[in-house]
């Protein structure tokens, strides 16, 4: 799941990316409307965190951008303002949900994951795979009725290839949906990533296993004769 995150307070947008990033998001965080709206111009985000005063104009606008051209990303605004006139004109431009500054990291994680819950959304619903289940959002996975200890990113991959099931998940893909833009990725991060995922489904009793189509990604799938 890939949260953007637009704030132009550099101790609150570091606190808070790196809040959602210890929760299991991948999080992009930006200062400036116009990186935010190059960003969501090319990136498909699962949520969108938007301050609405900042120093290059105001989050509504990408708020307006977004609705205008047909997304349904949920949105979430962070506001400073007092007025219920503002709350209820972001509202009204079709934000999904708003938290008034200061506010507790753990609050926002918590409205993030309820908005990815709703119906339409990633989040709504548990994963099951042959005998692994997984609840993306208690980033809960479970193999054969025993819950395994997965990484954040583990995890991520795994949700990944369980909505792909039978299809081919592209590295590049993995890559982007894991990583945030500002965070450094080795060039074997992914194969090693997925190796230990693989490790631990095995050693767990999976009756699913991820297969390498090289050059090409990942696949899960039955375990082969």
């Amino acid at each position: 799941m890939r949260v953007l995150i637009l704030e132009d307070n550099s101790r609150l947008r570091a606190l808070t990316a790196g809040a959602l990033r210890a929760a299991g998001f991948a999080t992009d965080a930006f200062e400036t409307l116009a990186d935010a709206r190059a960003a969501a111009e090319t990136t498909a985000y699962d949520c969108i965190v938007l301050d609405l005063g900042l120093p290059d104009g105001d989050g509504m606008d990408l708020l307006e951008a977004l609705r205008r051209r047909g997304s349904s990303t949920p949105v979430l605004l962070l506001t400073a303002r007092d007025d219920k006139a503002s709350v209820v004109q972001g509202l009204n431009r079709g934000a999904d949900d708003y938290l008034r500054k200061p506010f507790d990291v753990d609050e926002l994680i918590a409205r993030i994951r309820a908005l990815l819950r709703r119906p339409g959304t990633a989040f709504q619903t548990v994963l099951a795979e042959g005998n692994i289940a997984l609840d993306p959002s208690e980033r809960r996975a479970v193999v054969d009725g025993t819950a395994i200890d997965f990484s954040r990113r583990e995890v991520g991959a795994l949700e990944m290839l369980m909505r792909s099931s039978g299809r081919v998940v592209q590295k590049s893909a993995l890559e982007e949906a894991l990583y945030g833009y500002d965070e450094e990725v080795s060039v074997n991060a992914i194969e090693v990533l997925v190796h230990r995922l693989r490790k631990k489904l095995s050693g767990a009793g999976a009756n699913r296993e991820i297969v390498t189509l090289r050059g090409i990604g990942y696949l899960l799938a039955e375990p082969r004769a």
